[in-house]
C-alpha cells in the first residue's frame, strides 16, 4: 500500500530526513520507532505532504507523493491524527468530525458520525461541547474520530498516547485493535513497545533521519538489545 524509499526532507537549510525506508501493506498495522528528535514526526509529515519532501521516493496505490499537496495526498486516502491532537478548539465535537468526513473511497460501510460514536462514547456524550472543553484523551479521541470521518485507506496516529492516563491510552489501544480487525491500515508512531507489539505486525526503527531497522513483532521481540540501542533514554 505505502512504499518509503530513500526519503529525505527538512525545514529550510535544516536537513532532518537523511534515509528513510518504510513499507505498510493493505491491512497491516506498522509503526515507526525511534528516539525524541529522530524525525519520526517528519517522516509523518512529508507523507502527508505537510513538509515537502526534498529526495526519495513515496508511492501509495501506485500514484507517487513526492511533489502533491497535502489536500490531493487526502483525496488519495490518507489522512492522520497529528501529534498534539490539533483539534478545531472553537468547534463542537460534532462540528469537529463533520468538517471534513467524505468517503472519496466509496465505501460500502463508511465511516458515520453513528459509528464514530459507537467508538467513542465520549464523543456522543460531549457532542454538543466545544472541543476546547475536553480532556487531552478525549480531544485524542476526537482526532482519530475526524481522521477516520475522511474515510481513509490508511491512517496515521502520531504520538496518539502520548501524555495519556494509563486508563484512557488502554481505550485507544483498544480502539486500535478494533480497527485493525476491520482491515483497517495503520501507520502510528507511539513509546510504549508493551503495547505497540500484540497489535503491530511491522516496526520501523529510526535514527538521525535513517532507517536502522525493520522487522515483525517476533523480529523485534528475538532482538531484545534493540531497545536499548535506539529506544532506551
Amino acid at each position: 500500500m505505502l512504499q518509503v524509499e530513500g526519503l529525505q526532507a527538512g525545514y529550510g537549510r535544516v536537513r532532518v530526513l537523511f534515509g528513510i525506508d518504510l513499507a505498510v501493506a493493505e491491512g497491516e498495522v506498522a509503526t515507526l520507532l525511534g528516539r525524541n528528535g529522530m524525525g519520526k514526526t517528519t517522516t509523518m509529515r512529508a507523507i502527508t505532504g505537510l513538509t515537502p519532501p526534498s529526495g526519495g521516493q513515496i508511492a501509495f496505490r501506485g500514484h507517487a507523493l513526492e511533489r502533491r499537496p497535502p489536500h490531493a495526498i487526502g483525496r488519495l486516502g490518507i489522512a492522520m491524527a497529528p501529534e498534539g491532537r490539533q483539534v478545531f478548539p472553537t468547534l463542537t465535537v460534532r462540528e469537529n468530525l463533520v468538517a471534513t468526513a467524505a468517503n472519496r473511497l466509496g465505501r460500502a460501510s463508511p465511516w458515520t458520525l453513528e459509528r464514530i460514536y459507537r467508538l467513542f462514547p465520549r464523543l456522543q456524550e460531549r457532542q454538543r461541547q466545544s472541543a476546547a472543553s475536553l480532556s487531552g484523551g478525549e480531544q485524542q479521541m476526537l482526532a482519530i474520530g475526524r481522521a477516520l470521518m475522511t474515510n481513509p485507506a490508511l491512517l496515521l496516529l502520531d504520538e496518539a498516547t502520548e501524555g495519556l492516563a494509563p486508563l484512557i491510552r488502554q481505550e485507544i489501544y483498544a480502539c486500535i485493535r478494533s480497527l485493525k480487525a476491520e482491515g483497517q491500515a495503520i501507520l502510528m508512531v507511539d513509546k510504549h513497545i508493551a503495547e505497540l507489539l500484540p497489535v503491530a505486525d511491522r516496526h520501523t526503527i529510526i535514527e538521525k533521519g535513517r532507517t536502522v531497522w525493520s522487522g515483525s513483532s517476533a523480529a523485534f521481540r528475538a532482538a531484545p538489545e534493540l531497545v536499548a540501542r535506539h529506544l532506551g533514554v
